[in-house]
C-alpha cells in the first residue's frame, strides 16, 4: 500500500484508508473491547500498513500507520500498543534486523498475532540515550549477551510476546558504552515486571521491569554483530536503530494527540449545537464558538506538520524527519490539551460526567506533553539543531 507523500493534499488512496478505518472506529467506538478492536484492525491489513509487504505488510509507511491511530483515536478508541509495536519496533527491525529477526518478528507485528513492547526510559536517565545504565556483556560460554539494569513507565510488557530493550554495550577499542537493542522475550529468566499504579485510565498498562543477569542468545541483538551486512551491525549501529524508531515514535504520538483532541471536539461541538439556556443553542454565542474554531485550527495545523514528518521520514530522510517529527509531536500536544480543556469547559459541569467521556482526557491529553519527550526538550531540540543557539547543558 502506498499514498502520495510529497504533496500536504492526501491521495485519494490516504482519504480511502482515513475513511475505512474511521468507519472501524466508529464501529467499536468508546466502550470498545481492546483485543475485539486490535483482531479486526488487523483483520483488515491495518496494524502492518507500514511494514514491508514482503514480511505480510502493507507496504506503506508513517502515513498511513500515522492516519490509522488518528481515525481510531477520533472515534474515541485509540490503539496505544500502535505506537510501540509496528511503529518503533517493527520499523526497526525492518530497517535493520537480520534476515532471521524479520521473518521471526514482522509478519507477526503485521497480523497481529505479536507484539513488542519498548523499553528505553530509566529511573535516572528519563529518556537521554547517553544516561542509560541498561549494560549487556558478552557471555563468554554461549557467546551471547548478559543484561542488567531497571527500566519504567513502559507500556503493554504484560501483553507483549518481547521487549525491544535499549542497553549499551562496552567498545572494547574505547572502553566507552554505546547504546545496542536487544529483543527480549516477555518470560526470559531474570525479567522481572511490575506494574506501576497510574491515575490515567488507559487499557494498556505501565510497567517497571528488571533485568536481572538475563541471558540472551547472541540473535537476540538487532542487526546482530558488527560485520553485518550494510554496516548495520547491533554493536556499530545501535543509535542509528534507536534514532530510526524515535522519529516514528513522535509521529505516532503526534497522531495520538490529534485523535484524541478531533474525539473532545467532536463531542464538544456535538453539545454546543443542541446546548439551548436562553433562546439559541450555546453554540451560537462566539464565546464558545471561537474558542472552538481556534481548536478545530491547531489541530489542523498540527496534523500538516505530522504529515510533512511522515512524508520526510518514508522518503528516508532521517535529519529532515527529525525536526519535523518533534515539531510535529510539540504542536499535536498542546493542540490537544487546549481541544480537550474547551471541550470540557463547553460543557461545563456534564465535562466532568463519566456519561460524556471528556473527564478521563484531561489526565490522557497530558501524556502527549510529557511522553515520549517533553515538550522542553522539544524546545531544547528545536533551538539547538534548527536555530544554532548554544547549549545550556
Amino acid at each position: 500500500m502506498t499514498g502520495a507523500r510529497s504533496s500536504a493534499i492526501e491521495s485519494q488512496e490516504l482519504k480511502d484508508l482515513r475513511a475505512a478505518v474511521a468507519a472501524l472506529g466508529q464501529r467499536h467506538g468508546r466502550g470498545h473491547d481492546r483485543e475485539v478492536l486490535w483482531a479486526d484492525a488487523a483483520k483488515l491489513g491495518y496494524l502492518g500498513v507500514n511494514l514491508p509487504e514482503e514480511y505480510g505488510g502493507g507496504g506503506g509507511g508513517m502515513a498511513e500507520l500515522s492516519i490509522v491511530l488518528e481515525e481510531l483515536g477520533a472515534a474515541g478508541c485509540p490503539l496505544l500498543m500502535m505506537v510501540v509495536s509496528p511503529a518503533i519496533c517493527g520499523t526497526v527491525i525492518a530497517r535493520f534486523g537480520t534476515e532471521e529477526q524479520k521473518r521471526t518478528w514482522l509478519p507477526g507485528l503485521a497480523d497481529g498475532s505479536r507484539t513488542m513492547a519498548f523499553g528505553i526510559t530509566e529511573p535516572d536517565a528519563g529518556s537521554n540515550s547517553h544516561r542509560i545504565t541498561t549494560t549487556a556483556r558478552r557471555d563468554e560460554e554461549t557467546g551471547g549477551w548478559i543484561v542488567s539494569g531497571r527500566k519504567v513507565f513502559i507500556s503493554g510488557v504484560d501483553i507483549a510476546d518481547a521487549t525491544l530493550i535499549v542497553g549499551r554495550t562496552e567498545d572494547a577499542r574505547t572502553g566507552s558504552l554505546k547504546p545496542c537493542l536487544f529483543i527480549v522475550p516477555r518470560d526470559t529468566p531474570g525479567f522481572q515486571r511490575s506494574r506501576i499504579d497510574m491515575e490515567l485510565q488507559a487499557q494498556e498498562k505501565q510497567f517497571e521491569l528488571t533485568l536481572d543477569e538475563v541471558r540472551l542468545p547472541p540473535e537476540s541483538l538487532v542487526g546482530g554483530g558488527p560485520s553485518h551486512a550494510f554496516g548495520s551491525g547491533g554493536e556499530d549501529a545501535g543509535l542509528l536503530q534507536l534514532f530510526a524508531g524515535l522519529n516514528p515514535e513522535r509521529i505516532m504520538t503526534a497522531a495520538f494527540a490529534i485523535g484524541m483532541g478531533r474525539y473532545a471536539l467532536a463531542r464538544a461541538l456535538t453539545y454546543a449545537r443542541e446546548r439551548q439556556v436562553w433562546k439559541q443553542p450555546i453554540g451560537a454565542h462566539q464565546a464558545i464558538a471561537h474558542p472552538l474554531a481556534q481548536a478545530h485550527i491547531e489541530l489542523e495545523l498540527a496534523r500538516l506538520m505530522m504529515q510533512k514528518a511522515a512524508a520526510l521520514y518514508d522518503a528516508g530522510d532521517d535529519t529532515g524527519a527529525g525536526e519535523a517529527a518533534n515539531m510535529a509531536k510539540y504542536a499535536a500536544a498542546e493542540a490537544c490539551v487546549r481541544a480537550v480543556d474547551q471541550a470540557v469547559h463547553t460543557l461545563g459541569g456534564n465535562g466532568l460526567t463519566r456519561e460524556y467521556g471528556l473527564a478521563a482526557l484531561i489526565t490522557a491529553a497530558r501524556v502527549a506533553r510529557i511522553a515520549p519527550v517533553s515538550r522542553e526538550m522539544i524546545l531544547n531540540y528545536v533551538s539547538h539543531q534548527t536555530l544554532g543557539l548554544p547549549k545550556s547543558y
